[in-house]
């Protein structure tokens, strides 16, 4: 039996709920979600399940019925979660919304969703939907997570809670027969893409979706029963939805929460988890901060961690090749990685960690084989919101650095005639909600899906991303140029935060540089500059010296046509407050040539 086909006979019949029971049943004691925020809080699987129910059944005596939409505006915590598979139970279909949207943002997701119950967390979630509650005319209840007293404006969710549990405790057939009702290809959520360009599209994602990744991960990646994991990112991101809810449900294991996803450093430590997803910038702020620590590490340390580094990338070269690793070398680094490697992951709390990822944007390959030099081997995977994540992936047993990997189990890739990724498989969702609460399709008649990625295929099947179709840069001698892989080249250095690649109908290529808010501070002061805030060290001459030789190395590793010719440093960071970065820590990039409209023009004078 194929792996596609042990996915498919493993999600046949599976639901979230049905998985929800089981965990219940088998591990009533154990913990499904832990909090890190200091108050100790921590829900077992059978308390979780108890919580689920009476929820449910309370959300049902507010209106909220199978097919409906449920908005979610919360932190991650536990009530997060509860909330959430309360709506799954029903038939229901639950929405987190990031955090960063603004209220008109937020009335555009009201209203096209046609939620008919809202989830806050507390009175300063409330005052951004204040405004445009009234325009939402399907909405029937608003509930807030940390109200102690109702009021003319909300239920609490204290008091909703209480009531379902009241009706659970006489009648458990009401919520026995709502869930029971769930089939493995209703929705089991709607989640908002971040809307570099226009509006969000609103994806609908099924429970065989979701399940169908679990099981993949499962097949692909070992773990042990039960392995704790780390939700730092928030729910509305698919990658979290998928390994803070789903995957954990599936595995059994103890998600342990962090609500503000600066903490995610200090969990790692806590948890010291099996495995560990970062976007790229969690990964780079990693790598900057240990060349930081070697950098003024005693000689003899750094000698040792070069001579170690060396044996960990030639085992990584030798794996990623399909050899095997010579006996004499595996003892060699074996003895390097106890002595002088794991302590450095240690300090990460990355001693455990025996898959590491990354995804929803592209990573620099330094900073991969940095790590992969720490015996940190991180797998790139590459798929979107309407793939469920992960399309594509890099596993321990078949990767490549620099590409996103081979097709995740039972996906079909291939490419375009123009080089656009086109995807077909059971990751692909049901498709994008509509304004009348119809789903229409994202797949073509043949069932694959146009993801409008740019990119390449090796001849043993490894993917490599080289940019966004409608973000290719077309230079007015008509070169195409792809600004991805010059600005990745230019992130490799750790002064530099984001870099974004300006040359589209102009003569040649030029850039917007936006300093590292961590990085750049704690260099200047190792060189002797005293420029308290960013616009000062944005136009301060050796910082300027330093950027420049990042650009020259950069450009010594592009083509003519792809070269910087000159570069701004912008006066402040880029962040999804200010609206330059999506919630995902995309760049909007029509956002940031709107707002620096004058020193692109200063660009080409």
């Amino acid at each position: 039996m194929s792996l596609a086909d042990e996915c498919a006979a493993a999600t046949a019949e599976l639901t979230i709920p049905i998985l929800l029971r089981s965990n219940a049943r088998e591990f009533p004691d154990r913990p499904a979600l832990a909090m890190l925020d200091g108050s100790g809080a921590t829900i077992t699987w059978g308390a979780l399940r108890d919580r689920v129910a009476a929820l449910s059944l309370g959300l049902a005596e507010l209106g909220l019925r199978r097919g409906d939409r449920m908005l979610i505006s919360a932190s991650s915590r536990i009530e997060h979660w509860v909330a959430d598979l309360a709506a799954v139970h029903l038939g229901a279909v639950p929405c987190t919304t990031y955090a960063t949207l603004s209220t008109p943002q937020l009335q555009y997701l009201g209203q096209h969703s046609q939620a008919t119950v809202l989830i806050v967390e507390n009175a300063d979630h409330l005052a951004r939907w204040s405004p445009v509650r009234h325009d939402l005319p399907g909405l029937r209840a608003i509930v807030m997570i940390d109200a102690e007293q109702p009021d003319d404006r909300v239920e609490t969710l204290t008091a909703v809670e209480a009531a379902g549990a009241a009706r659970y405790a006489t009648d458990p057939g009401a919520f026995d027969a709502a869930w029971a009702a769930v089939t493995p290809d209703d929705p089991v959520t709607l989640l908002y893409t971040s809307g570099t360009t226009g509006d969000p599209k609103g994806v609908v994602l099924s429970h065989r979706n979701v399940l169908h990744q679990a099981v993949a991960l499962e097949l692909l990646v070992d773990a042990p029963p039960h392995a704790p994991t780390i939700a730092y990112l928030p729910l509305a991101h698919i990658a979290e939805r998928v390994l803070g809810i789903y995957i954990p449900i599936y595995r059994a294991g103890t998600v342990n929460i962090v609500p503000d996803p600066s903490g995610a450093a200090a969990a790692l430590q806590t948890v010291r988890p099996h495995s560990f997803f970062g976007v790229p910038r969690v990964w780079e702020k990693m790598v900057a901060a240990l060349q930081g620590y070697l950098a003024t590490a005693d000689l003899t340390v750094r000698d040792a961690v070069t001579n170690a580094s060396a044996l960990a990338l030639e085992s990584s070269r030798l794996r990623e090749n399909g050899e095997s690793v010579p006996p004499d070398l595996a003892a060699r680094l074996a003895a390097a990685d106890e002595n002088v490697l794991r302590p450095i992951r240690a300090l990460l709390g990355l001693d455990n960690v025996s898959w590491a990822g990354s995804g929803a944007a592209p990573i620099p390959v330094d900073v991969l084989r940095f790590l992969a030099g720490l015996g940190v081997d991180v797998f790139e995977v590459w798929g979107m919101t309407e793939t469920t994540g992960t399309a594509t992936i890099n596993t321990p047993d078949r990767f490549r650095i620099g590409t996103v990997g081979v097709p995740n189990v039972g996906m079909e890739v291939r490419l375009a005639d123009d080089g656009e990724i086109l995807v077909r498989g059971p990751l692909v969702c049901l498709g994008y909600l509509q304004a009348d609460g119809s789903v229409a399709p994202v797949t073509d008649a043949d069932g694959w899906l146009a993801t409008g990625d740019i990119g390449t295929l090796d001849d043993d099947g490894f993917l490599t991303i080289t940019d966004r179709k409608k973000e290719l840069l077309i230079t007015a001698s008509g070169k195409n140029v792809a600004p991805a892989q010059i600005e990745n080249l230019l992130r490799t250095h750790p002064l530099i935060g984001y870099a974004i690649a300006i040359g589209d109908r102009r003569p040649y290529v030029t850039a917007l540089i936006s300093l590292d808010e961590e990085a750049a501070p704690a260099w200047a002061a190792a060189n002797g500059i005293e420029a308290a805030d960013p616009k000062a060290l944005a136009e301060h001459p050796t910082v300027l010296a330093e950027l420049q030789t990042a650009v020259d190395a950069a450009n010594a590793r592009l083509a003519r046509p792809e070269q910087v010719k000159t570069f701004r440093v912008l006066p402040g960071p880029l962040s999804p407050e200010s609206g330059e970065l999506t919630p995902t820590l995309k760049l909007k990039r029509k956002t940031i040539h709107d707002r620096h409209a004058d020193l692109i023009e200063d660009l080409y004078r």
